[in-house]
C-alpha cells in the first residue's frame, strides 16, 4: 500500500457500511420475530388444516432465512468495524509521521522516501549536504538496526537521523496498513453467501467458520472492548454489559455467542439471541458430521444356537466392528440432534393453545445451551425479565439433552395452569438442565456429588434472574425440583443462597438438609408432593443406597422435615405434571403466588420410617 492510497482511505466509510449491515441485521431479527412469534403464532392459535400446516412450514423456513441473514450481517458489521479501527490506527501513524517530517523541513516522496535538507556544522568549510533516505528493516532486524544507528551517529548532518526516523515510521505505517488489508480481505470475501436462495446446514456450518475467522482476525478489536469480569457474579456481568454501545453488543454476540449465552445476569433476550446462534450452528455441524459417518449395518442381530435347543441373541461381527469405530460418536450425534430438535419444536409451538379456553404458548427463550457430553439446555416459556412470577424447574436422574422434550413439556403445562391462576400477571416457567444429572439410577443417583457440583451454577442462575429483571418490583420466584433435582436444590441452599420465595419438591429422595427451614425460603414456603406408587421417596428414607449419603435421610414427605404436603391425584414418579391433575394445579397455585389455595394433606408420620 502506498502513501496516497492510505491518505485517501476513509475509515468512516467502512464504519458507515458496518452500520448499514447492522441495521440490516436488526431488520432481519425483527422480521424473524414477527414471522415466528406473531404471524406463525397466530396461525397456530386460530387455524387448523393442511393449508395452515403448509403455511407454517414456509414461514418456518422464512424465519430461519432471516435468522441466517441476522447472523451473517452481524459478522459483516463487526468485521468492517474491526477493519476500520485497524486501518484508522495505521493512518494516524502515517499522518503523524508526515506532519513531523514536514515540521522538520523534510519532504516525503510518493514512495515513502524522505528528503532532508543540508544542516549541521561545517566540514572543510561546507555545511553537510542534504539527501534522501528510504525505510529500512531496522524495526524487525536487530543487525540492520545496529548498523543504522551507527550510521546516524557518524553522519555529519543531524537531519539524516531525523529523516531515517520519519522514513521508518512511514514504512511501518504502510506495512501495517498492507498487513491489515491482506488479513481482512479474505475474511470479508468469505462472508458472501451462496446463490441458491436456500439456507442449508452447510450455510450454518459456514457461519461458524466465518465466526471463527472474523474472531481470529478481529482479536485487536475485541480486546479493545471492555472485557467481561473474570468469574463475575451476575450483577457484575449485568453492569459490564450495560457499558456497551449497541455496536459493541452486536460485536460480542456475533463473535462470542457461546460466551454471551452463558453469562448469568445478562438480559434474557440477549442470551436467547446468542444461544440460538450456537444452537443453529451446532445442529448444522452435527447433522453434517452424522451424514458423513457410515450408517450402522442393517443386520445388527444374529442368533447363536447352543445345547438344549436354546438360542442366544447377539450382535453380528459386522455391527460390532462398526460400533467399535463409530458407535459412540454416532450415538452422541444422534441423541444430541434429537434434543436440539426438541428445543426447536418448542420454538415452533409458540402461540399454540391446548383448547379455546387457554392462551397460546408465549415466546420461548433459550437461556443456555451446550451439546458436549450429556448436553445442557435452559429453556424459558415467556420472558423471565418481565414476568411477575418465575418458576425454575430442575429435573432429576437420567435427564440429558436427548430427552429434554419431556422436561420442557412439564414447564409448558405449568405455564398454562399458572397463567390461569396469576390474576393477569405475566408468568415465566423455566426448565433448567444446567448440570450433569446422574444417568444411572443404581450406579449414579445414590451419590450427592452430582448435586454439589451443579449447585453453584444453579445459584448463579437464580441470582442472574434477579439481576436481569426489569420490573418495578422483584419477581416472585419458585424453585421446583423433581427426583434428584430436589437434591440439587437442597445442595444449592446448603452451600449458598437460594434466591427464591418458594420451593416445591416432587418425588424427592432427599434434599441434603434435614429441615424445610434450611432451604433458605420463608417459613411455610416449602411445599412437597409424593404420589401413590412413587418409590423414590422410600429409597431416600432407607439410606438412598449410596456410600456418601448420611442415612437414613429425612425426605420432604416426612413429618419431621416440616414441608407443607400438597395432595396428589397422579400415580408413580413421573405424573406430577399430568394435564388436568390436582398435582399440577397445586404446583401452579404456588407458582402464581396463591399457595394458600393449594390443597394440603397430612405428612407421613416419621416413626413409620425410622430404623
Amino acid at each position: 500500500m502506498d502513501i496516497a492510497t492510505l491518505k485517501a482511505l476513509k475509515p468512516s466509510e467502512y464504519e458507515e457500511a458496518a452500520d448499514g449491515y447492522r441495521t440490516t441485521g436488526d431488520m432481519a431479527s425483527t422480521a424473524k420475530d414477527t414471522v415466528e412469534n406473531r404471524i406463525s403464532a397466530a396461525i397456530r392459535n386460530q387455524l387448523k388444516g393442511e393449508a395452515a400446516d403448509a403455511a407454517l412450514r414456509e414461514l418456518k423456513e422464512l424465519g430461519g432465512n432471516f435468522h441466517y441473514i441476522q447472523a451473517e450481517c452481524a459478522l459483516a458489521s463487526t468485521a468492517l468495524n474491526a477493519f476500520a479501527m485497524e486501518m484508522a490506527a495505521a493512518k494516524r501513524k502515517l499522518e503523524a509521521a508526515l506532519e513531523d517530517a514536514e515540521a522538520a523541513g523534510c519532504t516525503v516522496g510518493a514512495d515513502g522516501s524522505v528528503s532532508f535538507p543540508a544542516g549541521g556544522e561545517e566540514v572543510d568549510g561546507k555545511v553537510p549536504e542534504g539527501g534522501t533516505v528510504s525505510a529500512s528493516t531496522s524495526s524487525t532486524d536487530a543487525t540492520a538496526n545496529a548498523i543504522e544507528q551507527q550510521a546516524v551517529h557518524q553522519h555529519p548532518n543531524p537531519n539524516f537521523g531525523k529523516a531515517i526516523g520519519f522514513a521508518n515510521r512511514i514504512g511501518d505505517a504502510l506495512k501495517e496498513a498492507a498487513d491489515v488489508d491482506a488479513k481482512w480481505a479474505p475474511k470479508l470475501r468469505a462472508l458472501k453467501a451462496d446463490d441458491d436462495l436456500k439456507v442449508s446446514g452447510k450455510d450454518w456450518s459456514d457461519v461458524k467458520s466465518d465466526q471463527d475467522g472474523v474472531a481470529e482476525a478481529g482479536k485487536k478489536y475485541l480486546d479493545s472492548l471492555p472485557q467481561p469480569p473474570k468469574d463475575g457474579i451476575p450483577k457484575e456481568n449485568a453492569a459490564w454489559w450495560s457499558r456497551f454501545t449497541d455496536e459493541q453488543k452486536a460485536a460480542y454476540i456475533s463473535l462470542r455467542p457461546d460466551s454471551v449465552g452463558r453469562l448469568d445476569g445478562l438480559p434474557s433476550a440477549v442470551r436467547d439471541e446468542a444461544n440460538r446462534i450456537v444452537l443453529d450452528e451446532t445442529r448444522a455441524r452435527y447433522q453434517l458430521e452424522l451424514d458423513s459417518l457410515p450408517k450402522p449395518p442393517a443386520n445388527e442381530w444374529t442368533y447363536i444356537h447352543g445345547g438344549g435347543g436354546w438360542a442366544s441373541k447377539v450382535h453380528t461381527d459386522e455391527w460390532m466392528e462398526w460400533h467399535k469405530k463409530y458407535g459412540e460418536r454416532y450415538e452422541h450425534l444422534t441423541k444430541s440432534l434429537q434434543g436440539m430438535n426438541s428445543i426447536q419444536e418448542r420454538f415452533d409451538a409458540t402461540g399454540m393453545a391446548t383448547d379455546k379456553d387457554h392462551k397460546g404458548l408465549p415466546e420461548a427463550y433459550l437461556l443456555g445451551f451446550d451439546a458436549e457430553g450429556n448436553g445442557r439446555a435452559i429453556v424459558a416459556n415467556g420472558n423471565p425479565d418481565t414476568a411477575r412470577h418465575q418458576a425454575v424447574y430442575v429435573p432429576g436422574t437420567t435427564s440429558n439433552l436427548s430427552n429434554i422434550d419431556g422436561n420442557i413439556n412439564r414447564m409448558t403445562s405449568t405455564w398454562r395452569v399458572a397463567t390461569d391462576e396469576a390474576d393477569g400477571r405475566p408468568v415465566s416457567t423455566i426448565t433448567w438442565l444446567g448440570y450433569d444429572a446422574p444417568q444411572d439410577i443404581v450406579k449414579d443417583s445414590p451419590f450427592r456429588h452430582y448435586a454439589d457440583d451443579g449447585a453453584p451454577a444453579f445459584n448463579r442462575f437464580l441470582d442472574g434472574l434477579e439481576a436481569s429483571h426489569t420490573g418495578e418490583t422483584p419477581p416472585h420466584r419458585t424453585v421446583i425440583g423433581h427426583s434428584y433435582g430436589t437434591t440439587l436444590v437442597g445442595s444449592a441452599a446448603d452451600h449458598g443462597t437460594l434466591n427464591a420465595d418458594d420451593v416445591i419438591t416432587a418425588g424427592s429422595p432427599g434434599v441434603t438438609v434435614p429441615k424445610a427451614e434450611q432451604l433458605d425460603v420463608p417459613k411455610g414456603h416449602v411445599w412437597n408432593e409424593e404420589a401413590d406408587g412413587d418409590v423414590v421417596p422410600d429409597i431416600g428414607r432407607f439410606g438412598h443406597g449410596g456410600t456418601d449419603w448420611d442415612g437414613p435421610w429425612t425426605v420432604p414427605s416426612d413429618e419431621r422435615f416440616g414441608a407443607k404436603q400438597m395432595t396428589t391425584d397422579t400415580k408413580g414418579h413421573s405424573g406430577y405434571w399430568d394435564e388436568g391433575s390436582d398435582s399440577l394445579l397445586n404446583q401452579a397455585l404456588v407458582v402464581a403466588g396463591h399457595g394458600d389455595d393449594a390443597e394440603l394433606k397430612e405428612p407421613t408420620p416419621t416413626w413409620q420410617y425410622t430404623r
